[in-house]
């Protein structure tokens, strides 16, 4: 099925581009893609993944917008506090493009759900705070050859990782953190985070995103981005398959 006229004139400036054109256009919208958490880092992915063509968007989460979520979490605003995040962002997200298929799950992932709601989707986005999480959704991103674009934020560093499972000798999370840390949760609220940070590693995630739909060369896939947002630095680390790391996904 080809391009129709309005996909062309809305996706031009992708479609300009000779690394992209209407066949790469083609395959960004034809990508469905699950957001897990739709807080400071799913929101930036969200609207720019919406904006880019994707036209399947599941999105998870169960929490309700507070006050103290929209100094960075750029879906929501004043109106949006105590409604759920997944109703608000669904509304947002079909303002960007009319043609966009949301479907929302108002709950936590977990191991008894996560089959049946990720199950549809070629690449999965982890915008979660929690290691535990983190750790499940890569697990079964590797038992499932999916595609895992995962995220963290704290104080001034942001941290973004790539897990083509597709590829042979992709490393998983469990390469880098094996374990549960004895503090499972990333929490903003009482460590902090620069506001601006959460936009720049959930547009880098979305960035990351859009390259793996396209195949484009020098994958993040094998690397951890480290951003300190506070001095401008930025570092890309080799990630290290371990074999041993297998024996521990469930």
């Amino acid at each position: 099925m080809k391009l129709s006229y309005d996909d062309v004139k809305r996706y031009i400036a992708h479609i300009n581009l000779k690394k992209i054109g209407s066949f790469g256009q083609k395959k960004i919208i034809d990508t469905k893609v699950l957001i897990i958490g739709v807080g400071g880092l799913g929101s930036p992915v969200a609207l720019y993944l919406a904006s880019s063509g994707i036209n399947n968007i599941g999105i998870v989460d169960h929490d309700k917008i507070d006050i103290s979520n929209l100094h960075r979490q750029i879906l929501f605003n004043e109106e949006d506090v105590n409604k759920f995040k997944v109703d608000i962002a669904e509304k947002k997200l079909e303002k960007i493009n009319s043609k966009i298929k949301i479907k929302k799950f108002k709950t936590k992932i977990d191991s008894d759900n996560i089959n049946k709601i990720a199950k549809g989707y070629d690449l999965i986005i982890d915008g979660t705070d929690s290691f535990k999480s983190k750790l499940l959704i890569s697990d079964y991103c590797y038992k499932n050859k999916k595609i895992l674009i995962c995220g963290a934020i704290s104080k001034f560093d942001g941290h973004v990782f790539v897990f083509n499972f597709k590829k042979k000798n992709s490393p998983c999370l469990r390469c880098f953190m094996p374990e549960i840390p004895t503090t499972d949760m990333m929490d903003c609220q009482n460590e902090g985070v620069l506001s601006t940070l959460a936009g720049m590693i959930g547009t880098i995630m979305a960035n990351e995103a859009i390259r793996e739909i396209l195949n484009f060369e020098n994958s993040l896939c094998g690397n951890i981005l480290i951003i300190n947002a506070e001095n401008l630095l930025i570092k890309k680390i080799k990630l290290n398959k371990n074999k041993n790391c297998i024996k521990k996904i469930k």
